[in-house]
């Protein structure tokens, strides 16, 4: 989502001239890979090209509305993460605004990561399980996915995606930075939008007019021992059409370097 308007060699070759050897590649963007028939033997060999290894596919929508058609998106992804190199699948939750209590969510959370755990441990994949700020979402607290995890007895194959944008909308306090496998990093500018009815519209990369606290997240997942990637997850539309998006990328990142190192001084 950070530059959808390239395509996927000149987007690898973007992330090698910001420094970044790891990118996420997605499922969604019309026109372009994977979702323009791609194959995955092509996506690998374009990042062996560019030197780049393929952190994870963003990703499989609804996994905890477990179905038939469920199970064979979820072993159609992930075949297709294990033949490109992919080292992992994010797993995002239900966002149709079904209402149910924390019992019923955890239920239907475990249920699906029960039958995910030998799809994904018979490719060699991770699941990175994504909880959704929204009001509307059906598991937007990490504490309930690790109940579910548990519950799968699956924490040798799945891990958390913290996002930073839905971490502070759903308010949750808690990090669970042993089980974090991916941060989800987005800022939103906007100063008159109220936390409840900002949307991914909202998303923006992350600068000095930051409202949720980016730095500030990061800085304790690593003070607490995260030491994995953060992959930068816009989506707002101005995005779509920058001339030089190596530009805006490099001042976010430098923005973010530099608050990291301030927090920590």
């Amino acid at each position: 989502m950070t530059a959808p308007q390239l395509g996927l060699g000149d987007f690898f070759a973007l992330a090698r001239r910001l420094g970044a050897s790891r990118v996420e590649i997605r499922n969604d963007i019309a026109d372009n890979a994977i979702l323009d028939g791609t194959s995955a033997a092509t996506v690998r060999q374009l990042a062996s090209e560019h030197g780049v290894t393929i952190i994870s596919i963003n990703a499989l929508q609804q996994f905890n509305q477990w179905s038939d058609s469920r199970s064979h998106e979820a072993e159609a992804l992930a075949d297709y993460a294990a033949a490109c190199g992919a080292r992992a699948l994010v797993l995002v939750a239900d966002n149709s605004g079904q209402s149910m209590d924390g019992g019923t969510r955890i239920e239907n959370a475990s249920v699906s990561l029960t039958h995910l755990a030998p799809i994904l441990r018979d490719r060699g994949i991770v699941g990175l399980v994504e909880c959704l700020g929204f009001e509307t979402c059906t598991l937007r607290s990490k504490r309930e996915a690790v109940q579910a995890i548990d519950n799968a007895h699956g924490r040798d194959v799945f891990r958390l995606t913290h996002d930073t944008f839905h971490h502070h909308l759903a308010g949750e306090p808690d990090l669970f930075p042993e089980l974090t496998g991916l941060i989800h990093i987005s800022g939103v500018d906007d100063p008159a939008v109220a936390v409840r009815d900002m949307r991914d519209s909202h998303r923006v990369l992350v600068g000095p007019k930051d409202r949720l606290d980016n730095i500030g997240q990061i800085a304790a997942l690593r003070a607490a021992g995260y030491g994995g990637p953060l992959s930068f997850e816009p989506f707002a539309e101005e995005l779509r059409h920058l001339a030089d998006p190596a530009f805006a990328v490099r001042q976010s990142m430098n923005f973010i370097s530099e608050g990291l190192k301030a927090q920590a001084a």
